[in-house]
């Protein structure tokens, strides 16, 4: 039977009792990850500025599991304004430049209160060959 293993990284905590991501044999999936800046804890005023954030956290969770972004299979976001998707393709581009090799994504609206604009979850598989 598979175990399951809590991955964290530096520069990035819940405020409540749950890992950023967790993984079960090669299967990693995160928590909700937000656009905060790893050295200052701070939300940048951009959304430009937090997908830089989210998508440097990204990187450091599959990582952290011991994979790559190319082991990443989807990811869901959630953008303070759903009907401007085109905000994710520059740091998405960087991410996953080969358009015959690229992730799932979908992206919906996010609600509640607060000063993130935008906020994701992944799933990868890592060591897929």
């Amino acid at each position: 039977m598979a175990k399951r293993r809590s991955i964290e990284i530096e520069g990035f905590k819940h405020s409540n009792p749950i890992p950023g991501a967790s993984i079960v044999g090669n299967l990693m999936m995160s928590s909700i990850i937000g656009g905060r800046d790893p050295k200052t804890g701070g939300l940048p005023p951009t959304v430009e500025g937090q997908l830089a954030c989210l998508f440097q956290h990204v990187r450091s969770f599959v990582e952290a599991a011991g994979g790559t972004t190319d082991d990443i299979l989807k990811m869901n976001f959630w953008l303070r304004e759903p009907h401007k998707r085109d905000v994710i393709n520059a740091e998405w581009v960087k991410m996953f430049p080969d358009a015959a090799a690229r992730p799932a994504r979908h992206t919906q609206g996010l609600t509640g209160a607060g000063d993130a604009l935008v906020q994701c979850d992944v799933t990868a598989v890592i060591g897929a060959k």
